[in-house]
């Protein structure tokens, strides 16, 4: 019921709401017109209490007709499928991306709050050791040269925004993006820029290293970024979808992408226009 609440804020429901109405109404009433013309004493099933009875009917049906689904689409070029659902990263089942700085910072809860997405994955997937990831960091990390040198507390050097690792863990491949940039106060943050450009190098990486399996992912722009302001939860996961479209019909990325998204920010989108803006790719 609460997804049917959330979809009943939206002026897209109710005029899809009223069109599917009014059109069973018109049909019901079509059919009951073309029975009278043969049985002539049946025109009382438009009069009064059944004429009521067949409006209502039209609205319930209407009702069933836009009751919630989920948000999802399959596609035949590329062939995958997305699917935007609620809840924990971490309960998926498939392989996940999670955004860090470009310094590969991994320290919790020094610089590395533990409420925050990678502080979640040393928690749930390390069993709280950032150690053994920071080892896997660094094992992946060779070969790839620092572009610049930060004095701070904890890692000093800093590597191209976009920079994307491969680690594994429990079972599932770990995709790092390296998406915000650190400061000398090890803060991090970025751009709408920067953001597009690390989507299109994490695609990459996942489809080298990913062999086409399942992968999440939750709505960039919050978070270590901080610029959920100029791009809330809603255009966040347009960017992600655009950016994983446009690199699959390259070459294949994923056999499918799972957007997870929190429950408080899930509240706040429009699900109807995320299900319209998927299915119009199927013609773009």
């Amino acid at each position: 019921m609460g997804e049917l609440r959330q979809d009943m804020k939206t002026r897209r429901f109710w005029k899809n709401y009223i069109l599917k109405s009014f059109a069973v109404l018109g049909t019901i009433v079509a059919v009951i017109r073309i029975m009278v013309l043969f049985f002539p004493a049946r025109a009382e099933l438009l009069d009064g209490i059944s004429f009521v009875v067949i409006l209502l009917s039209s609205l319930a049906v209407g009702l069933y007709l836009n009751w919630p689904n989920p948000i999802q689409a399959e596609y035949s070029s590329p062939k995958t499928k997305i699917k935007i659902v609620k809840g924990d990263i971490f309960s998926q089942s498939g392989n996940i991306v999670i955004g860090v700085c470009n310094t590969f910072d991994t320290e919790t809860p020094h610089i590395i709050e533990r409420k925050s997405l990678l502080g979640q994955a040393i928690d749930k997937l390390y069993e709280g050791s950032w150690k053994e990831l920071d080892k896997q960091i660094g094992d992946a990390l060779v070969g790839k040269v620092p572009v610049s040198h930060i004095e701070k507390e904890g890692k000093k050097e800093k590597y191209e925004i976009g920079t994307a690792l491969t680690v594994r863990q429990g079972g599932k491949k770990i995709y790092l993006s390296a998406y915000a940039d650190m400061d000398k106060n090890n803060k991090a943050s970025s751009q709408i820029e920067t953001l597009t450009k690390s989507l299109f190098d994490l695609w990459a990486e996942v489809t080298t290293k990913g062999n086409g399996q399942p992968v999440s992912i939750s709505p960039w722009g919050g978070g270590l970024s901080r610029i959920s302001g100029v791009l809330p939860a809603q255009d966040s996961i347009r960017l992600i979808i655009l950016s994983y479209m446009f690199c699959s019909r390259k070459e294949k990325v994923a056999d499918e992408l799972t957007i997870v998204v929190p429950d408080d920010q899930f509240k706040k989108l429009d699900r109807l226009e995320l299900q319209a803006f998927l299915s119009s790719l199927r013609n773009s």
